[in-house]
C-alpha cells in the first residue's frame, strides 16, 4: 500500500485512512475502531497512559500486540489493586515475556497507580482531571493535515498536563507520551483531513457529556 501526499491509504474497502496503520489488520482496526473516540472510564485513561509510558522507545503496535498480556499483568489496570502491588508482583511481571519486562516501567505503573488513587479522591474521577485539559479550539490548527500531524508530537496543553502530571509524582509522562495519550483518548481529533474517520469521530466528541 502506498501513501499519498495528503497521508492517507487507501483500503480494499475504498475507504482512505490516517497513513500510520500501515494496512495492518489489528492496526486497523485500533485506527478505525479505537483510536480518537473521546474516553471517559478511569480505568481506560489509566490503562492507555501506562502503556503510552511502556511505548517510550517503542512502536504502538508492539503494545498493541501485547495489550491483553498487559491487562492480565496489571489486573485489568484496576489501578486500586495496581497501586496494592509489592515486590512480589515485581519479580512476577520481570518474569512474564508477554509484556515488556522493564523495571523502571512497572515500577512507575505502580507508582502511577497510587497517584491515580489520589487524584480520583482530590477529583472525583481521573476522566474529570484528564478532561479538563480538553485544548480550547483557539490552540488547534485550522486545519489537521499530514504536514501538520508530523510535525507536532506534542502541543502547549500537553506540556502543562506533563508538567502538572509530573508535579503530582506521576512518572513516564513526559509531553510527548501524554500528547499520544490525548489522541488515543479523543481529547483532541486528528485523524487527518480525508480520513474517513475524521468526520465520525467529531461527531462524537460534538456528543460527549464532558465530566
Amino acid at each position: 500500500m502506498e501513501t499519498t501526499a495528503e497521508g492517507l491509504i487507501r483500503g480494499e474497502d475504498g475507504l482512505d485512512r490516517c497513513f500510520w496503520h500501515g494496512g495492518l489488520e489489528d492496526y486497523r482496526r485500533y485506527h478505525d475502531e479505537e483510536w480518537g473516540r473521546p474516553v471517559t472510564d478511569d480505568i481506560r485513561l489509566f490503562e492507555k497512559i501506562c502503556l503510552e509510558g511502556f511505548q517510550s522507545g517503542l512502536s504502538w503496535l508492539t503494545i498493541l500486540r501485547k495489550r491483553e498480556n498487559f491487562r492480565a499483568a496489571f489486573a485489568g489496570f484496576d489501578f486500586h489493586q495496581v497501586a496494592r502491588f509489592g515486590d512480589e508482583e515485581i519479580a512476577r511481571c520481570l518474569a512474564d515475556a508477554g509484556i515488556i519486562r522493564h523495571r523502571g516501567k512497572i515500577v512507575s505503573t505502580i507508582n502511577n497507580a497510587r497517584r491515580a488513587v489520589d487524584m480520583q479522591a482530590e477529583f472525583g474521577s481521573l476522566s474529570r482531571y484528564f478532561w479538563s485539559y480538553e485544548p480550547d479550539a483557539s490552540e488547534r490548527p485550522p486545519r489537521m493535515d499530514y504536514v501538520t500531524l508530523k510535525a507536532n508530537p506534542t502541543s502547549p496543553t500537553s506540556i502543562r498536563l506533563s508538567k502538572d502530571l509530573k508535579k503530582r509524582g506521576w512518572t513516564f509522562v513526559g509531553p510527548t507520551t501524554v500528547y499520544a495519550f490525548m489522541q488515543a483518548m479523543g481529547l483532541v481529533n486528528d485523524h487527518i483531513e480525508g480520513c474517513c474517520c475524521r468526520a465520525p469521530t467529531e461527531e462524537l466528541r460534538s456528543r460527549l457529556v464532558r465530566p
